[in-house]
């Protein structure tokens, strides 16, 4: 008799509509899937490291580094919402799984590193003329002091 159900139940599953569903082509609006940082933006600040409450974020100021654990990310959002440049993004697709658990590093690029070099060099640029026309204004100042000195003198 169990035979017979079971036959029955093949031959049912073999001509029928699937249980399942085909995934989706086209993610709904609002999904979460991955985390995404657009490295030409980040300024490695690693407010999304504090933020995020897995730890799947890691930020190394010092090698210009921004890593993330995308098994570990539970895709809450508190790295995007929290980023003052807003450097990250979700992308509605999601992580592809794999038999290893990895972690995604990013480096600052050559455009990025251009940028900084150009705004430090700027910005000291800017403070020595500041420095200069401090020494000027001081040196005229002096000189108006001394100036009234001397006419009295004659």
């Amino acid at each position: 008799m169990a035979m017979i159900n079971m036959i029955g139940t093949e031959l049912k599953n073999l001509f029928s509509r699937p249980a399942t569903r085909k995934t989706e082509k086209e993610y709904p609006e609002n999904t979460r899937g991955h985390v995404v940082n657009d490295m030409d933006l980040c300024v490695f600040c690693g407010a999304c490291m504090m933020r995020c409450p897995s730890k799947a974020i890691t930020v190394d100021r010092n090698e210009k580094t921004w890593t993330i654990h995308p098994m570990s990310c539970i895709q809450c959002r508190a790295c995007v919402d929290n980023c003052p440049k807003k450097c990250l993004s979700m992308e509605k697709r999601f992580t592809e799984p794999g038999p290893d658990k990895i972690a995604i590093t990013c480096h600052q690029t050559e455009k990025a590193r251009i940028a900084e070099e150009e705004m430090k060099r700027a910005a000291a640029e800017k403070a020595k003329a500041a420095a200069e026309a401090k020494a000027k204004a001081e040196a005229a100042k002096k000189a108006a002091e001394t100036a009234p000195d001397t006419a009295r003198a004659e």
